[in-house]
């Protein structure tokens, strides 16, 4: 199984991009705060993200630097050759849902009704509109 959860704020303004096929995608990095253990420091982690299609556009519009979002996708690791002919490796997250923590909106959400971090798992269906 490969998911990720990332809650983080962003480091840089979602920069939205069209591939030849016209498929938008959108690449930024979030900025996730990590507990390095027993009596150290916090550190950071700048994790870079990639949304793809109608996220990425909702991403391109909504998103700034500086905006708290929580991240679920999958961790993918790709290789790419550099303009100075190194090859190069890269791990990301490509985002499959992002959900928009400092005000009521959310992007990409399967239920599609908003919600913030403080309600999540809140909302219990009634048996019969379970899908399964």
């Amino acid at each position: 199984m490969n998911k990720v959860i990332l809650v983080g704020r962003l480091s840089q303004d979602p920069e939205v991009r069209y591939t030849q096929n016209g498929k938008a995608v959108a690449s930024f990095s979030i900025a996730v705060n990590r507990f390095a253990g027993s009596g150290q420091k916090e550190a950071t982690d700048f994790i870079p993200i990639v949304a793809w299609e109608k996220l990425a556009e909702i991403c391109g519009n909504n998103l700034t630097k500086g905006r708290r979002v929580l991240v679920e996708g999958r961790l993918q690791i790709r290789s790419y050759e550099a303009t100075d002919g190194q090859k190069r490796r890269i791990a990301e997250v490509v985002a499959q849902n992002i959900e928009f923590l400092d005000s009521k909106q959310a992007a990409g959400g399967s239920s599609g009704s908003p919600y913030d971090a403080s309600s999540f798992g809140s909302e219990v269906f009634p048996e019969e509109e379970i899908p399964f």
